[in-house]
Formats: C-alpha cells, structure tokens, sequence
C-alpha cells in the first residue's frame, strides 16, 4: 500500500511539475504574450503630431519609448505615415476663410480642417528619430489621395478605398491586432474599429496613445471603440519578458 501510494504522489508531482512548465509565468500574472498571429500597428508615430510638428499632440513623444518596449514582443509590426499632397483637401488653407479645426463638407461628407501637416517628403513627415521598431515589415502611407483624407490604416475616409493592409494581414495568418501611436481620437480609433469590423481581435494600448481631444473626441472615442468591441489595455497588460 505504501509503494502504491508512493507511486501516486510522484506521478500527481510529475504532472503538476508538467503543467507548470506548460504554462508561461505571464500567463498566471493573466498577462499577454502576443504570438506569431499577432501585429502590432503604429500609428502615425511622426515629426509632425509631436510637440514642435505641424500638428502637435500634447505629449505625443511620449509614446515613444512605450512603444518601443512593447515592440520586442512582436512577431509581426505595421507602421503607419500620414503622407498629404501640398493643398490637400484636409488642410484648413486649402478652403479660403476656413481656419484649422473648423469643418466642410467634401464630397463623403463632414471633414474636419487641419493645419498643413505631414507634407509628403518633408522632415514634418518623418518618423519620430527615436521610434525603435526594427521588425517591421511595412510602413504603410495613407493620405496621399488629393481629395480624400485617410484616418484609419485600413480605409480612407470614403469608406470606399482600401489601403490593402486587411489582406496583407489575412494572408500572413494575422488574428489579433494592437494598435499604439497618435491620435487616440482619430487615426487610432478609426484604425482599431475597422479592424475590428474587419474581423480582428482587436486592442488599443491606451498608454501607447494620446489624444488631441477636439470638443469631447477622446471621451466618444473610446465609448465608440467600447461598443463596438474593441478592448482597451495598458502596456503593462503585455508581456514582453
């Protein structure tokens, strides 16, 4: 009876010592260990949505090094650029009497005016000299239309024209998608709720973003984001060991 009792503990001690080996010590802190059907996408990341660009977001530099760390957990990295035309039908100076952050009407409907910005070639366009992403794969460039702006990585904003990202992502077997970079309220979320609606498991890395907030955008952005499904997660909630 001793030997036969014996024998138990050992085998119930061999499993357990199995399990435990089978099981990442991130997974019991309940983190997130991105595998190789995982991308992370970084959003416009450029010279001109940090302080001293053309389009400043408050503190946008500061995404910088978050997403840097979070970036050696990935496989697979998108990075997006804003890359306008001279008189892009975006720019406020493109429409006489209009100023920056007023709206018109273009031909898919509301659009809000900025200030010229991330001019195609120039160094406002760059990305910010100290983004560290050495494994991605693409830079995708949005934008570049004359007439159409173009918020989301995945479609401008006729909703009509596809940037070819969905597919490039479904044909390297790409299930889940993070989403980082500048602004939260514009081209993160536009990015993240069309990833979603494409049929992505999607995350917006909160503490990766910031925000221009323009009358109340950054709090109906994340209701929107909420509803639709997307999850909302801090750097910490990923494990890049």
């Amino acid at each position: 009876m001793q030997t036969a009792q014996r024998r138990r503990f050992l085998l119930q001690s061999a499993a357990l010592t199995v399990a435990g080996a089978s099981f990442p010590a991130s997974w019991a802190a309940g983190k997130i260990k991105p595998g190789e059907r995982a991308a992370l996408i970084v959003v416009d990341v450029q010279n001109c949505f940090v302080p001293g660009g053309t389009l400043p977001v408050a503190k946008g530099d500061e995404v910088v090094p978050v997403i840097n760390r979070i970036a050696t957990a990935f496989e697979n990295v998108v990075v997006t650029q804003d890359w306008h035309t001279q008189g892009h039908a975006s720019f406020a100076s493109t429409h006489a009497g209009k100023k920056p952050f007023e709206t018109t009407q273009l031909s898919y409907g509301q659009q809000v005016l900025w200030p010229d910005h991330c001019v195609q070639g120039t160094d406002d366009a760059a990305l910010h000299k100290d983004l560290k992403v050495p494994k991605a794969q693409v830079i995708l460039r949005k934008g570049f239309h004359q007439h159409v702006d173009s918020y989301s990585a995945f479609e401008e904003a006729d909703r009509k024209t596809s940037t070819g990202l969905a597919g490039y992502l479904k044909q390297r077997g790409i299930k889940t998608v993070f989403v980082t970079g500048l602004a939260t309220d514009f081209c993160v979320a536009w990015t993240a709720l069309d990833a979603k609606r494409l049929g992505f498991e999607t995350y917006v890395v909160e503490d990766a973003t910031r925000a221009i907030d323009l009358n109340g955008s950054l709090d109906a952005a994340w209701k929107n984001m909420k509803a639709k499904g997307v999850k909302r997660i801090q750097s910490s909630d990923i494990d890049v060991a």
